[in-house]
């Protein structure tokens, strides 16, 4: 089935025994399992593009992200904490029109 060299390390990231999938938006693995083929779980996150969170007992203690998803969250946080600051500016009229600031800066 699996024609690559490093069948086996091929085989551990598609079938792996030790993950278990919930639902299409999230996966689980245990630390130990994570610990025996990191690299593999890594890999899972990367090309899924959805998280894999390491358990210990059944409780979650970590979880794997793909890097540009991480950007993506993160980003998107900055954003809606920049909307709620803004906000909370203009409800207290403590803000700057945006055509002030261009005639101050000289802009058009």
């Amino acid at each position: 089935m699996y024609a690559r060299n490093g069948d086996e390390a091929w085989r551990r990231i598609l079938d792996p025994p030790h993950l278990v999938l919930y639902d299409s938006y999230m996966s689980e693995m245990t630390v130990s399992a994570a610990r025996e083929d990191f690299a593999g779980a890594i890999e899972r996150a990367r090309r899924s593009g959805e998280p894999v969170y390491l358990t210990r007992r059944g409780h979650r203690l970590a979880v794997i992200v793909d890097a540009d998803a991480y950007d993506a969250l993160v980003e998107a946080a900055e954003d809606t904490l920049d909307r709620a600051e803004l906000a909370a500016a203009r409800a207290e009229d403590d803000h700057v029109p945006w055509d002030e600031v261009k005639a101050d800066l000289g802009m058009r």
